[in-house]
């Protein structure tokens, strides 16, 4: 049976995942929409929308991958 502790560390990897996701999925949003915005044609805008694709979900997915370790660090004791 999880100890209150570890049922608050849970619900607060959780809630931490969800706002993460939320923040990492405007800010990608916010950028595409500046990115098109662009007078440049397609061809021009398309590296930039996959670098910023790249760098802020693979940032998200760093995050996340600390969150579940720190999840973790309990169990492992």
């Amino acid at each position: 049976m999880p100890s209150q502790k570890n049922t608050q560390k849970i619900t607060i990897i959780l809630w931490l995942k969800r706002l993460i996701g939320f923040i990492a999925i405007s800010l990608w949003m916010y950028i595409i929409y500046n990115i098109s915005k662009s007078p440049a044609p397609f061809i021009e805008q398309a590296p930039y929308c996959m670098a910023s694709t790249m760098i802020t979900f693979g940032f998200m997915s760093l995050v996340f991958k600390g969150l579940e370790y720190w999840g973790k660090q309990d169990n492992i004791k």
